[in-house]
């Protein structure tokens, strides 16, 4: 026997629909969602257009919504920071899609390159800034949907609620 499985698909896959699982139209898994934001990163076409720069705040702009989950896209001018901050009960992916980002943790700092995706679950606490002399533009996926984002001064303890998309 030539394989290590006892069974083997010969011919086309494809003629066997009852095999395959069918696509899904919205994700649901942390994987799926990580896939849909590399999907919109690609296809710049549908993002580019959009992006605005504001000197004075972060911009933002809900570019997708779906069942329980939501897509935000940033703009970022050097120097501009979401502050300390976590999701409140929602689970989300970052992916830098220009530019480039820093995220800082309790676990350290780290720089984020166009590409860079960042996965993260409710209750986790951040500061995304960019410290480049370039601006920056990122992706954020929401699920559930953003409605609470409690701020956190530098030792970690919540302060404010902020509900801006970071």
């Amino acid at each position: 026997m030539n394989s290590d499985s006892d069974i083997q698909i010969a011919g086309d896959l494809l003629e066997v629909p009852h095999l395959l699982q069918p696509a899904r139209e919205h994700p649901a898994t942390v994987a799926e969602f990580a896939g849909l934001a590399r999907a919109l990163a690609a296809d710049r076409g549908q993002w580019a257009p959009l992006v605005q720069y504001d000197a004075t705040s972060r911009w933002y702009h809900r570019l997708r919504t779906g069942p329980g989950y939501e897509v935000w896209l940033l703009s970022w001018v050097p120097g501009q920071s979401s502050g300390s901050h976590d999701h409140g009960l929602s689970s989300g992916v970052l992916t830098v899609l220009a530019g480039e980002l820093t995220e800082r943790s309790e676990s350290g700092s780290r720089a984020l390159a166009p590409g860079a995706q960042r996965v993260f679950a409710p209750g986790y606490v951040h500061e995304v800034v960019n410290d480049a002399i370039e601006p920056a533009v990122s992706l954020h996926i929401y699920y559930p949907g953003l409605t609470d984002m409690p701020m956190h001064s530098a030792s970690c303890a919540p302060a404010t609620q902020d509900v801006v998309p970071a």
